[in-house]
Order: structure tokens, then C-alpha cells, then sequence
């Protein structure tokens, strides 16, 4: 039997580029047992290991490997260092601006040199060596470089056994500045303090505008982790009291005033109210709820006072299950982001190679040794392996952010990948293409057939009275198409009678005895054939109605009085309105929709035609082997299939299809089984996921592109001479911005 893994999330402080997530999955997976991925965009490492490994153990690990870790608790929004950035930043700039304006300006340097030169002589204060406004700039850069960069030297001493972008910033701005003080102490060349803090400077502003942009990323998820409420009013003995969230127990009753958000998932036992689902859903129209009614946790109470049984609470619930799936999806990497790995491993090493071989090849080439040192640091500077690191975690944390306020949620990454291969999607129909509920689709009451009763029932024979009887009889019956036949009597204003003498005879029907006042007629419901071995012959409007609701595959019941037929319901699963428009869309796209059903051959060829899918993609009565049989086969013609699906049979062809989304309506075996979960019961959301998928991974490749494309061209421009290290420094830092800020575009 294998060991349980128990999933653990830290935050990681310090990490500055992909090689820092190798370097921190390393430690991690090199614990026996666990299994670790990092996710550079929200700082945090998602952790599989066995029981009885520590929390504590796992700190310890990457505390080792150079970095700060902390246990993220379940519901807790990831905290990124934006105010120690910011004050940073701050000081940075203060120092850093006169130092770069004063080296610029070249007819301040002898102004300046004599003012100091002036001011030293009347103290009798030796006149420093060379130029005094270098030395000026020297000490405005000193604070930058030695105070202010102080963590990334720390890190990049850290990090000398697996080097990380620190390294490069590290020894760039070090060498610039010791050789600045060599310099104008001995006249050996240029000053190049301000670069170096102009490194510094435009590497922290990068950073806080990295970060910035990841939590602008982030908002969907840390949205939706703020929604659970912190307290709840629960009902005892009739009275209300406020209790903290984490002391509501199954079964408990709470109050839910207009206005507030529904503390957990449970059923609605008193009031009737509208609910606003569109932060867990994305379903803007509000719902309707009455006692009966599922109710789900964070969802906003609109204009009725409800009292609500907890059914499902802490990590059960609705909103704990999205996020999970959520942020468990933002812990897993795409295949694409392998890739970027594989560079990253090697990145730091190689372009500090290049540095070497191009501060040789200038110095031995004839050029002065201020001329070789300024050209190889601007090649370490220019460096950015971060662009490669963010390139996919961010695009995802910003695409799976957004799929959850509109009720898509992505459970891998790779279906990024999948979704636009797609050419084919496999849908079952209950709870699907319809909406797993059966409904009265036609109703024919015939008063015409009831004069065969006589006089004395010619007062009782109405449309009201005749629906009201079947009512009266379907109350006591818990068959699906007496609920049906139930709602829609009440629906039409039915009227309560009484029944005595009531029976159900599985197979065929209900019938019992009505108290309609005046007359007390034995009512009959049930199937056409049941109902006729008891009745007269069918009124030809009865025989209409009957041919017609079967010729349309619905199920068809007869309510009979005393032996007479007085009316039809033809009964069936109702289409979802959204469904002909999305089949419609997705063949548009190019993509060939199949209906594979467990639902008889009539019923299935009616729900295909209603919807537009052609007859010959059509399998009935199929079994959960059928439809996996029917996935596999389209597979092995070489179609990249999209299996949609809702219940426990389901499952397999979920698990075997390339792509698979189930509805947040159905089973947790369906959408533990799926790719992505779609919550809103709309299937408008498939064609909103598969572009969702598509957009983000053509977000994904043009900031691989952009990464690749910037170190390829900038690192030789920088060998070349052709650029100076402060420009450098502010490239490298926009090359992470602009791949942070083009993933925004997801949203």
C-alpha cells in the first residue's frame, strides 16, 4: 500500500529568478518522499510529502538552501514583499538620481571640483587624488551598492554552489564600483560608481514592479479566499448568535440577512430570496431560492431574511473546493514551462562564462582595461533569466485567476496545451446538454373528454380542478416525473384536495381517492398503457397528445377519473437554453460535437436534433464502458477529443480523453476526474474555457519568445560594446515587467 502525501503550501521569500525555483525544488525534493514544484509568480513551493515529515523540517530545508520559508495556511492569501521593495526603492532613488545627473553632467564636474577643492584647503584638508566629483559620486553610490544591495550580495554568497541572477547583479555592480575607487585613485580610467548604482536602483525597481504586477495577477485568487466569512449568526432555541465561523457545525441552522454573503454551503429551510452565485460561478442573474433550495457558501443573500442548514462546511465547501483546485493548478507546471527550466539551470553559469571570454577578448585585443571591465559587466547586467522564470507562472496565475470568477476552474496546466488541438468534444446529456431535472414539457387537459362522466361532475370538470387532482395524488409519490407533474400543478395554481385510499404500483403509476367537495373520484396517474387497462377508450385529443409526447421521447403520463382519461403530461429533461447556441459555436470553431447518452434511442435523437448534432454522432443507451469504448475510439483515429460530462459514469471517458470538463453541478467522482470544472450550470462556459486555454498559452509562447528573443539579442549587443551598463540595467529590468505586464492581458 503506498503512503499517504499530505499537500503542504510555504511562502518563499528571496527568490529573484528561475534559477532560485531550481535551486529551492532541489532542497525540497531532495527530502525523502516529497515532491515539490515552485511557483515563481506567487512565491510559494507546493509541497506532497509523507505524514511524518515536519512542517518544521521543510523551513529548515529552504532556510539551508538560502532562502526564508513560511507555512501558508488553507484560506490564506499569499503575502508578496511589496513594502520592503517600496522603502528600497525609495532610498535607492535618493541617492542614486543626483549621483547618475552629476556623472551626466559633464559641465558640473569642474564646477563641483573646486568648490570641493575650496572648502578642503580652508580646513588645510588634503585635495583628494584625481577628480573630487568622482569621489563625490562615490560616496552617493556607496550607500546603494554596499547598504541598499545588501540582500542581494547575501544571496549571491548563498547561492555560489547554483548561481541565480543575484550572482550576475552582485558581481556587476561590485565591480564597477571597486574599480571606480581603483580607478580614480590611479588615474587608470573612467568612474563607473553611478552605473553601479544604477544597476541596483533599476534592479529594484523591476522587482517592485514585478511584484506590483503579481499581485495585480493574483487579485482573482486572493478574491476569492477573502469571500469566506469570518462569523456567522447561528439559530438556537429560536434566537440568534453571532458565533465565529470555525465553531459552525453540519446541521447547524444560521440566519442570513439581506445584503450579507451565506456563511457556508447548506439548504434553505426558511424564506424565500434572490442569490447572487456570480463570484463563485460567473453567473450574473440571481437565483431564486425558497425552502428546498441549495444554497452555496459566499454566495450574497439579496432582498429575503433565509435561515439556512449547514450541510457542508470548512474545506467541504463549494469555495474551498475552487480554490483548492485552483491554487493546486497554479502549484502544478505546464510542459511548455520545462523548458524555461532547462535554461534556467544553466543560464547564470554561461553568461558569466560570456562575461569572462568578453572582457578577455576586448583586453587582449589591444582596448584599454576601463574599456574591457565596463563592456563585461554591462554583459552580466544586460543578463535576465526572471523573464524566463515568469514567463509561465505568471500567465497561469493570471488565466486561472480569472477562469474562477467566471466558474472555470483548471485543475492541470497542460490543458493549456491540449485545448487547442481539440477537434472533436463527446458530451452526455443529463445534467449536461439538459439540465438533470425533469420537467412537465407538455400539458393537454381535455374538458371535452370528461362530459363521459355525466352531469354531476359537469361543475367539477374545469382545467384547475383536473390539474389539482393530479397534484393531490403526485404530492404523495417521490417518482421523478410526479415531482415534475407536482411543480407544475403548483406552478399553474393548483388547489389542495385530500386523498384517501392512495397506492403506488411501481412500473405503472399512482392512484387514490379525491376529496374534490361534491365528488371524490378515484384518480389514476400513470403510464398510457397502465392507465387504459382501467379506462374507457381515449378521447382522440387524449390520443394526440399521447402520440405526439412519445414522438418527441418524453415520458408520458394519463390522469384518469372513475375510468376516463382527462389529461396528458408529457414529461422530459429540459435542454439548457445555452446548448444549440454552443454545439452551434463549437462546430463553428471547427470542432465535431457527439452525443453519447445512457438515454434511450428516441429520447437521444430528439435532444441531437434539438441541439443540431448530426444523427450519425449520435450513441444511445450506453453504458459507462460504451462511452469510454467510444472516447478510445475517436482517439485512436487520430481526433484529439473533449469529453464533457456530469456523473459517476462518466468518469472513465473523463479520465480518458485528452481533455475533459465536468459541471460543477455534478458528482465529486466527475470532477475529480476532470481537466476543468465548469460551475456555472450554462454550457456557454466551454467555448469561454476554450478560449480561456488558447489565450493564455499564446500569452505563455510570446513571453517565452520575448525572453529567449531579449537574451539572444541583448547579450551579444552587450559583448559588442554597443550598449552602457546603466541602459543595461534598466533593459534587464523592463524585460520582467514587460513579461508580467502582457500576461495582464489575460484578464
Amino acid at each position: 500500500m503506498s503512503e499517504v502525501l499530505e499537500p503542504t503550501t510555504l511562502s518563499i521569500e528571496g527568490m529573484t529568478c528561475s534559477s532560485c525555483v531550481n535551486a529551492v525544488e532541489k532542497a525540497l525534493n531532495s527530502i525523502d518522499g516529497v515532491s515539490a514544484t515552485i511557483n515563481f509568480a506567487t512565491e510559494t513551493a507546493h509541497i506532497l510529502a509523507p505524514a511524518d515529515i515536519n512542517v518544521k523540517e521543510l523551513v529548515k530545508t529552504v532556510e539551508k538552501a538560502g532562502y526564508k520559508a513560511a507555512l501558508v495556511a488553507d484560506g490564506q492569501a499569499v503575502t508578496l514583499h511589496s513594502k520592503k521593495s517600496a522603502k528600497a526603492l525609495f532610498f535607492a532613488f535618493i541617492f542614486t538620481a543626483p549621483a547618475v545627473a552629476i556623472s551626466m553632467v559633464m559641465s558640473w564636474h569642474h564646477r563641483i571640483d573646486m568648490w570641493i577643492i575650496a572648502q578642503l584647503d580652508s580646513y588645510s584638508i588634503a585635495r583628494p587624488l584625481y577628480s573630487a566629483t568622482a569621489w563625490l559620486v562615490i560616496a552617493l553610490s556607496a550607500p546603494v551598492v554596499l547598504i541598499i544591495a545588501w540582500p542581494i550580495h547575501r544571496a549571491a554568497l548563498r547561492n555560489l554552489k547554483h548561481p541565480t541572477m543575484d550572482n550576475l547583479i552582485s558581481m556587476g555592480s561590485l565591480a564597477a564600483f571597486t574599480w571606480s575607487i581603483y580607478a580614480n585613485s590611479t588615474g587608470a580610467g573612467d568612474v563607473y560608481t553611478e552605473v553601479a548604482a544604477g544597476v541596483i536602483f533599476f534592479v529594484i525597481l523591476g522587482r517592485y514592479l514585478e511584484t506590483r504586477a503579481k499581485s495585480a495577477a493574483g487579485e482573482a485568487l486572493s478574491s476569492l479566499l477573502s469571500l469566506g466569512s469570518k462569523e456567522v449568526t447561528i439559530v438556537r432555541g429560536g434566537f440568534p448568535l453571532i458565533v465565529p465561523i470555525e465553531q459552525l457545525q453540519i446541521g447547524d441552522e444560521f440566519e442570513v440577512r439581506p445584503g450579507d454573503r451565506i456563511a457556508t454551503d447548506g439548504i434553505v429551510i426558511k424564506g424565500e430570496s434572490a442569490v447572487d452565485n456570480s463570484m463563485l460561478t460567473g453567473e450574473s442573474k440571481p437565483v431564486d431560492v425558497r425552502p428546498g433550495s441549495q444554497v452555496i457558501g459566499a454566495s450574497v443573500n439579496h432582498n429575503g431574511r433565509l435561515i439556512v442548514r449547514a450541510t457542508r462546511i470548512g474545506k467541504d465547501t463549494e469555495l474551498a473546493r475552487i480554490t483548492a483546485m485552483v491554487i493546486s493548478a497554479q502549484g502544478t507546471k505546464a510542459p511548455i514551462q520545462r523548458l524555461a527550466d532547462r535554461i534556467s539551470a544553466v543560464f547564470v553559469p554561461v553568461v558569466t562564462m560570456i562575461s569572462i571570454g568578453t572582457f578577455a577578448g576586448w583586453y587582449y585585443s589591444g582596448h584599454t582595461l576601463t574599456r574591457s571591465v565596463s563592456i563585461a559587466i554591462t554583459v552580466l547586467v544586460i543578463a535576465c533569466p526572471c523573464a524566463l522564470g515568469l514567463a509561465t507562472p505568471v500567465a497561469l496565475l493570471v488565466a486561472s485567476g480569472r477562469g474562477a470568477r467566471r466558474g472555470i476552474v483548471l485543475r492541470e496546466p497542460r490543458t493549456l496545451e491540449v485545448a487547442r488541438n481539440v477537434d472533436t468534444v463527446v458530451f452526455d446529456k443529463t445534467g449536461t446538454l439538459t439540465h438533470g431535472v425533469m420537467k412537465v414539457q407538455e400539458a393537454t387537459i381535455s374538458v371535452a373528454a370528461g362530459k363521459v362522466l355525466g352531469a354531476s361532475f359537469s361543475t367539477l370538470i374545469t382545467e384547475t380542478t383536473i390539474i389539482s387532482s393530479a397534484q393531490a395524488i403526485e404530492t404523495l409519490n417521490s417518482h421523478p416525473v410526479a415531482l415534475a407533474i407536482t411543480r407544475y400543478a403548483l406552478g399553474e395554481g393548483a388547489t389542495h384536495y385530500e386523498v384517501t385510499d392512495f397506492a403506488v404500483t411501481p412500473g405503472s403509476g399512482a392512484a387514490g381517492r379525491v376529496n374534490l367537495g361534491t365528488q371524490s373520484p378515484v384518480v389514476l396517474i400513470g403510464s398510457p398503457s397502465a392507465v387504459a387497462h382501467s379506462c374507457t377508450d381515449f378521447h382522440p385529443e387524449i390520443k394526440l397528445a399521447i402520440a405526439h409526447g412519445q414522438e418527441a421521447g418524453l415520458t408520458v403520463s394519463v390522469l384518469a377519473w372513475d375510468g376516463v382519461a382527462l389529461a396528458v403530461f408529457s414529461v422530459g429533461d429540459q435542454l439548457k437554453e445555452d446548448a444549440a447556441h454552443t454545439i452551434t459555436a463549437l462546430t463553428q470553431l471547427g470542432i465535431t460535437p457527439w452525443l453519447v447518452t445512457g438515454d434511450s434511442a428516441e429520447v437521444a435523437a430528439g435532444v441531437a436534433a434539438a441541439v443540431g448534432i448530426d444523427s450519425a454522432h449520435v450513441v444511445s443507451a450506453a453504458l459507462p464502458e460504451t462511452k469510454l469504448q467510444i472516447v478510445e475510439r475517436l482517439k485512436s483515429e487520430g481526433r484529439c477529443v473533449l469529453m464533457i460530462g456530469d456523473g459517476i459514469n462518466d468518469a472513465a471517458a473523463l479520465t480518458a480523453a485528452d481533455l475533459s470538463m465536468a459541471m460543477g453541478t455534478g458528482t465529486d467522482t466527475a470532477i475529480s476526474s476532470a481537466d476543468i470544472t465548469l460551475m456555472n450550470s450554462g454550457l456557454a462556459s466551454v467555448i469561454d474555457a476554450l478560449q480561456l486555454a488558447k489565450k493564455t498559452l499564446t500569452i505563455i509562447r510570446l513571453n517565452m519568445g520575448w525572453a529567449l528573443v531579449y537574451n539572444v539579442i541583448g547579450i551579444p549587443i552587450a559583448a559588442l560594446g554597443l550598449l552602457q551598463p546603466i541602459y543595461a540595467a534598466a533593459a534587464m529590468a523592463m524585460s520582467s515587467v514587460f513579461v508580467v505586464t502582457n500576461s495582464l492581458r489575460i484578464k
